[in-house]
């Protein structure tokens, strides 16, 4: 049988660069070298721990080097990362945690707080060590007589590598299971002959390492180059990725990132920041953009500000990474370009057949980076895995050059600022405040063309609407929910439009 370990793969091609910069956070650095040694010790560290191969950890850690260090350590060992959000609230860290059964946990130290109050809101939980990066002193987490693990865990290409979670229909997240050989392909399919990631690149992506999106863009391109990455705990406002793209930080001192991945979100708040820098001051040679559409107003000012494309594309958590995309030198703006090669695209009708070009269908993918599963969601996967060919749950239409154009969720879900918001979830949350009597909410444009909810509400008997109510609201469910989740623009609404049955009408709200 064939093995095929992807953090020892990663080693293998670096051991050359041993004194090569891999990473640097906000204070430190790390060489290659370093990397495969501390990641070999953690795999050392969690087995002495009692964790056996196929069992899972928690990750829940903020971007700095112990990231890479803890996830490929995991890997070395075979045993299975759960990387989550750590913008997430307690209760769906207790989802998760009950969910995966994660034996041990690896966290930052400034995320303890919200890690202990998910431990104790998930009586089931079997996390049994709990170990603690952090910030100010790298690899903490690890004893200092822990040797290095002498040979990584002879997995095979198809064994279970890693977990993340996407959110559903329901707002409950989905365990998605992915194998030791999935970002490789990603890496090659897309990180190189699509980007053309080299090994004197320094890249620097404001989706943060849980994400599929950051996962490929600060981990799986780069070290499968040799390239250099700058992370950041930091929220990735336009004011602190300016001082990353001008090399304006400590850590930063004479690099300066050349290749950026963002979401059109971060594109369109940066062009309208007065502290826009100019071209002059930055590096740049290429930036990336997944998540949701990128409006080709957004693309077109970026590329004549900078100089340097936007390289607009489409992927999921479900197959990893970008499948469908436009090219560094084949850029339209206003379209996800073409399908990257080694993946094959199908638009079908509610008949399950092909449409032709200028026609609407649902996107199928098949391609090497599909996932496994969901974990313990037969029906969910059922759905989505269709033998060779993966769902999008998008909908798009092909014109006679091959060029894809986005048009929209084939269901009621939708994206903010490249995450996935669950109408029934905020309505859910709306409606826990003493005020509401109902809710809806829908996805609308605002000034940039960008996605942004919309809630509508119905207010109790005796309530009176007002600015202040509103501003309340939006609050009620930014303490609730994650950020990204809450309703930009409410607007209170004496009835609902609803079916026969007490179905709402989303659509008669969307119009």
């Amino acid at each position: 049988m064939t093995t095929f370990n992807f953090a020892n793969h990663l080693f293998q091609l670096n051991l050359e660069r041993a004194s090569k910069v891999a990473f640097i956070d906000d204070a430190h650095r790390l060489t290659y070298g370093e990397l495969a040694l501390q990641a070999r010790r953690t795999a050392s560290r969690l087995i002495q721990l009692g964790l056996r191969r196929e069992e899972r950890v928690f990750v829940l850690m903020h971007d700095n080097v112990d990231w890479p260090i803890a996830f490929l350590g995991c890997l070395y060992a075979g045993i299975v990362p759960v990387a989550v959000n750590t913008l997430l609230p307690a209760d769906d860290l207790a989802y998760m945690l009950e969910h995966s059964r994660s034996r041990a946990a690896i966290v930052s130290e400034a995320l303890l707080p919200t890690f202990n109050e998910a431990l104790a809101k998930a009586p089931a939980h079997e996390v049994q060590h709990t170990l603690v990066s952090k910030a100010s002193s790298p690899q903490a987490f690890l004893d200092k007589g822990c040797q290095p693990m002498p040979n990584p865990a002879p997995t095979h290409p198809d064994d279970i590598g890693f977990w993340l979670y996407s959110s559903g229909s329901t707002g409950k997240p989905k365990g998605t299971v992915h194998t030791h050989a999935n970002p490789h392909h990603t890496a090659e399919l897309f990180g190189k002959a699509v980007l053309g990631i080299q090994e004197s690149d320094v890249l620097f992506s404001a989706a943060k390492l849980f994400f599929a999106y950051g996962l490929g863009n600060a981990l799986t391109f780069p070290l499968s180059v040799g390239a250099t990455v700058i992370l950041s705990a930091e929220r990735p406002t336009p004011d602190m990725i300016f001082k990353r793209w001008t090399g304006d930080t400590p850590a930063l001192t004479g690099l300066k990132p050349t290749v950026f991945f963002g979401a059109p979100t971060g594109y369109a708040g940066m062009l309208a920041s007065p502290n826009l820098p100019a071209k002059s001051a930055v590096a740049l040679r290429m930036c990336s953009s997944a998540g949701e559409a990128l409006p080709r107003e957004i693309g077109e000012r970026f590329s004549t500000h900078f100089g340097c494309h936007i390289v607009d594309g489409i992927g999921s958590t479900e197959m990893l990474h970008v499948y469908l995309s436009n090219r560094p030198d084949d850029v339209r703006y206003g379209t996800t370009g073409k399908a990257v090669a080694g993946y094959t695209l199908s638009l079908r009708g509610d008949d399950g057949r092909e449409v032709q070009d200028g026609e609407v269908g649902d996107l199928y993918i098949s391609g090497p980076s599909a996932a496994l599963m969901y974990w313990t969601r037969r029906d969910k996967s059922t759905e989505t895995f269709q033998g060779a060919w993966l769902k999008s749950g998008d909908k798009y239409v092909r014109d006679s050059d091959g060029y894809y154009t986005y048009a929209g969720r084939s269901d009621d879900m939708f994206k903010v600022s490249g995450q996935y918001v669950s109408p029934f979830e905020v309505e859910s949350t709306l409606m826990q405040h003493v005020a509401v009597l109902e809710a809806a909410v829908v996805a609308v444009a605002d000034e940039n063309q960008l996605t942004r909810a919309k809630a509508y509400v119905v207010l109790k008997s005796g309530q009176a609407a007002s600015d202040a109510l509103r501003a309340e609201l939006q609050a009620f469910v930014k303490s609730k929910l994650a950020p990204h989740k809450y309703p930009r623009q409410l607007e209170f609404i004496t009835e609902l439009p609803k079916t026969a049955t007490g179905k709402i009408q989303r659509f008669r709200l969307r119009s």
